[in-house]
């Protein structure tokens, strides 16, 4: 005996391919990025890792980066809103606050220390240090 196929409705099949949230994008300034939705490629730069995620919408100020052992944590609190003036009455005001954090293993030891970090235009980029190890030591017989 043949199954039937689900049904569905032709509304779901119109939206399929919008991503979820379409319609509740903020109305002014930079998207702002989803709890653990912070985009992030690491490469290999000979002795360093680089790292660069995309924060949009947050001030420089607000951003926190951390290294403990191999794992890097970005985080960022966000408050968009809009200005307003004296003589104006507020009909309707859309206000966005939040916080986002973003956690990776990296592949490789790094050192704090020497590490740079610069920020702009919603992309954060990390220079972190990779620390030396020695993979061979020599052990004396006693």
């Amino acid at each position: 005996m043949a199954t039937t196929p689900a049904r569905r409705s032709l509304f779901d099949e119109l939206f399929h391919d919008f991503p979820l949230g379409y319609s509740i994008a903020p109305l002014h300034g930079d998207p702002l990025p989803k709890p653990g939705k912070i985009t992030i490629d690491v490469k290999e730069n000979g002795e360093f890792l680089v790292v660069e995620a995309e924060v949009p919408g947050v001030h420089k100020d607000d951003i926190d980066i951390s290294v403990d052992n191999n794992v890097l944590t970005i985080s960022a609190e966000i408050s968009q809103y809009d200005a307003d003036t004296e003589n104006d009455t507020i009909l309707h005001s859309e206000r966005f606050y939040g916080a986002v954090q973003r956690s990776i293993s990296l592949p490789a030891e790094v050192s704090a220390e020497g590490a740079k970090a610069s920020y702009e235009n919603g992309i954060l980029i990390l220079k972190l240090p990779k620390v030396a190890k020695d993979t061979k030591r020599k052990i004396s017989v006693g």
